[in-house]
């Protein structure tokens, strides 16, 4: 086995059921099915609210166990239950959480009222956690504008990531999936969350973005995907085997 296929690794399983097998990660990075009736491969996306509701606890009580730091992405049909179920996690595990989100201008279009343009990322981690602001820097206004005042280092970006839906024109898409995040914003959150060389793992792998990511800045990375067909896909891109 190749050395970088001792770095990164890809399960063909159910999160719940391996994840307390796995080494202690950095990060998670999790984007779970969305519960709107996506047609994910091997799936089925329509649970009961509250079934779902339980679900979303489950998965949360079981990342801030196994990560220092863990985002979530997540519908927006959903901030109300993430809220409930973040408000036990916190006085269970005694994470910290903060709110973020996603903000895209090509969002739905809606003839009856607002479309959706955003879409919401939530941050747990433990206070142990450390953080890398210097990793993320941006230009600044001032540097843009040829202020001298400017901050030579650029500046920390705040807790609105705006970076655009990945759709089907997208030199990032990949067709055979419903769903896909942009590589920038799943590279932002683990660089501020981690070092190189460190551990991340995703629970929900999909098309294989962490794994993009993680290869790009040096992390070690663990993917996790229910579906055996999207195990294979994210395999022969990156010439891995897939584990059961």
């Amino acid at each position: 086995m190749s050395r970088e296929n001792m770095t990164h690794r890809i399960i063909n399983a159910d999160c719940l059921d391996v994840l307390r097998h796995l080494p202690q990660a950095r990060c998670i990075f999790a984007d779970p099915p969305d519960n709107i009736g996506l047609k994910y491969s091997g799936y089925k996306d329509r649970l009961s609210p509250a079934t779902y509701h339980s679900l979303l606890l489950r998965w949360l009580l079981a990342f801030v166990g196994q990560a220092v730091a863990v985002w979530l992405s997540y519908n927006a049909r959903w901030w109300r239950e993430v809220a409930r179920a973040t408000d036990v996690l916190c006085s269970l595990s005694g994470v910290e959480a903060l709110p973020c989100v996603q903000t895209f201008t090509f969002g739905q279009h809606n003839q009856h009222d607002l479309g959706n343009n955003f879409r919401p990322l939530l941050r747990l981690q433990h206070p142990i956690a450390a953080l890398y602001p210097d990793a993320i820097r941006v230009p600044s206004w001032r540097q843009r504008s040829g202020d001298k005042r400017a901050d030579p280092r650029g500046r920390v970006p705040g807790d609105v990531f705006d970076f655009p839906r990945i759709v089907g024109n997208s030199k990032q898409r990949r067709a055979w999936h419903p769903t896909q995040l942009h590589e920038g914003l799943v590279e932002r959150c683990i660089l501020l969350t981690t070092q190189p060389g460190d551990l991340v793992i995703d629970p929900f792998a999909g098309t294989g973005t962490t794994l993009r990511v993680c290869k790009r800045i040096n992390r070690r990375c663990i993917l996790i995907e229910k579906s055996h067909e999207y195990c294979e896909r994210i395999a022969e891109e990156h010439g891995m085997k897939v584990e059961t």
